[in-house]
């Protein structure tokens, strides 16, 4: 893990929002064991209590974590959790694009509205780094491949679209107040403690999970859209290599994946394969909103920051696959 080897100042201190949350436990976890100190802030709206709890239980973590069931949606409660803070990971959103467009004024209050909420207390209290999550879909409609900054077409969903504003907002956070902020925009993240439940979870461990409970899952269209599946750990160096990253390299996006294309339909039979298992599955309608395609050239967070992920997708769907099989 790439990650493991990046120094901080020992007294530096990160906040992840949306901590409790699959992609900011695994960053609470990293940079705990890792000897720093962290603050969690979420209000477990999608967030699990149980992924953090450990930290809290273990007396070699417990007195460098703190728990803030707050709501980035509170300005007051974002000033007072960024008081003394070093780095800023927010991770805070709501995520899913078929929920966005069933909830389109929820979205902009939780994606745009706390996330803006997060930078301004970021900028009031002199927070040195702010680094967020946006989204491949952001790139909307547009055809090229591999997704490339700057080339982006069409949105297609409302969450895409909190996603595209909070990019916005970080570009002018840093032109008008000097806040070094930097979007990640990741691409199809799945690992360990991804949530496996709901009308709305995440390809790899719905079928995972339909899999080895010996149901058919549903395919969404005819399973030859692609996607660049991106390990967690990768993302967990993309966050760390950006709060690292120069002040010159502040104010714009860069993708975060693999650099990898998969199939849906080879990924899952690879997940039948993997499991010993041969289900057919059911092929539904396509999904309203979703991109065709995805496939990330991650040149620019490369050359800017020293991004390098440490594992592609076979090597992150071994371990997955194995963490699930534990825990389901």
């Amino acid at each position: 893990m790439g990650f493991t080897q990046l120094k901080f100042d020992r007294d530096s201190v990160f906040l992840i929002t949306g901590g409790a949350g699959f992609i900011g436990s695994n960053l609470c976890e990293a940079l705990l064991h890792m000897g720093y100190t962290v603050r969690c802030l979420d209000n477990l709206s999608t967030g699990k209590y149980e992924n953090i709890e450990p930290f809290i239980r273990d007396p070699e973590t417990a007195d460098r974590f703190t728990f803030l069931k707050e709501d980035i949606r509170d300005l007051d409660a974002c000033l007072k959790a960024t008081d003394g803070v070093s780095y800023v990971c927010n991770e805070a959103a709501w995520g899913s694009v078929p929920r966005s467009i069933e909830m389109p004024l929820l979205y902009e209050e939780i994606n745009i509205r706390g996330t803006l909420n997060m930078m301004e207390a970021a900028h009031r209290n002199g927070v040195r780094k702010f680094v967020y999550a946006s989204s491949s879909s952001v790139y909307g409609d547009s055809t090229e491949l591999p997704k490339r900054e700057g080339v982006e077409g069409t949105l297609l969903s409302p969450y895409a679209l909190t996603k595209r504003t909070d990019e916005e907002y970080g570009k002018l956070y840093k032109s008008l107040y000097g806040l070094d902020t930097y979007a990640l925009r990741y691409f199809n993240v799945f690992g360990r403690r991804q949530d496996p439940n709901g009308a709305y979870a995440a390809v790899i461990p719905k079928f995972l999970k339909q899999l080895m409970a010996g149901e058919r899952p549903t395919i969404n269209g005819d399973g030859k859209q692609s996607r660049d599946f991106t390990y967690i750990d990768n993302v967990i160096e993309g966050n760390l290599r950006a709060c690292l990253a120069p002040s010159e390299a502040a104010g714009t996006a860069y993708n975060i994946g693999a650099g990898g294309r998969e199939y849906l339909i080879d990924v899952y039979h690879d997940l039948c394969d993997a499991l010993g298992v041969n289900i057919e599955p059911v092929f539904g309608p396509d999904r309203k909103g979703d991109i065709r395609d995805s496939n990330a050239d991650i040149s620019k967070a490369r050359k800017a920051f020293g991004y390098d992920p440490s594992y592609d997708f076979k090597a992150g769907i071994a371990l997955a696959i194995d963490w699930y099989r534990e825990n389901l």
